[in-house]
């Protein structure tokens, strides 16, 4: 129903005035702050209890494939609780990625500053990135190194941070790590490079899927070439000094 014209005293019709062009964005803009702050808190509620059905990485990774005609790709993923992963797999993950997993709130600011000196001597690059930030971008965004993924990894980080607790983290991250070409977790992992259910992965094997993680598409676990037998023998003796499996239990 139209809304009376306002009148002025003598009955003359006064135009109603417009919200400006400016007014309009402005407000458009408030909502889009509001809906990035709070659907990423929505998203790591819900995925606290509810275990994630894919993620960002593997729906990219699969549309590449469509867009791309790779017709023979196939992406495997199979979700597998904690409790029924080999403890040798998420021990070496952290042995390998993240060795202050249990102590950082997120961001591990030794780490970053290591990697900032040696980064400056003019060495091959080295990241710092912990397993927390790790998920985050596994399981909600992209590549990359624009200033916006890392900064909405920021934020995701300290939501995880906040709202899980490090078990859920870890559990996330064995899941959704890409391990291969379009295998992403455990389950997945240890079915194609070893034909064997995760709960069966020796300590070798997890240390050989643990070594293939900053590549895994020019690496393989179960064709490792000089590179991975290396890292995965390094792997092996850093768990053991981390205090292999009872490392787990500084998490609980």
């Amino acid at each position: 129903m139209e809304q009376p014209a306002l009148r002025d005293g003598d009955g003359t019709a006064v135009p109603q005035a417009r919200p400006s062009f400016a007014r309009r964005w402005g407000r458009r803009l408030i909502w889009l702050c509001v809906l990035l702050v709070v659907l990423p808190v929505l998203q790591v509620l819900v995925l606290r209890v509810v275990d994630p059905p894919f993620s960002s990485f593997m729906a990219i990774r699969q549309v590449e494939a469509w867009t791309g005609g790779e017709r023979d790709f196939e992406l495997y993923y199979q979700w597998r609780d904690l409790d029924r992963i080999a403890l040798s797999l998420p021990v070496s993950v952290i042995a390998a990625e993240d060795q202050n997993f249990a102590r950082h709130r997120g961001f591990d600011l030794e780490a970053i500053e290591q990697a900032r000196a040696h980064n400056a001597s003019g060495g091959t690059t080295r990241g710092a990135s912990t397993i927390s930030q790790q998920t985050a971008k596994n399981l909600f965004l992209w590549g990359g190194r624009s200033w916006v993924r890392k900064g909405l990894e920021a934020y995701y980080t300290l939501l995880m941070e906040t709202l899980w607790p490090k078990t859920r983290i870890l559990e996330v991250y064995v899941n959704v790590a890409e391990f291969g070409d379009g295998i992403y977790g455990a389950q997945a992992a240890a079915k194609r490079h070893f034909g064997k259910d995760a709960a069966q992965l020796s300590g070798g094997e997890s240390a050989r899927l643990a070594a293939v993680l900053p590549n895994p598409k020019r690496y393989s676990a179960s064709r490792p070439g000089p590179y991975v037998q290396r890292r995965a023998q390094w792997i092996q003796r850093n768990a053991r000094q981390i205090g292999g499996a009872s490392y787990l239990e500084a998490l609980e």
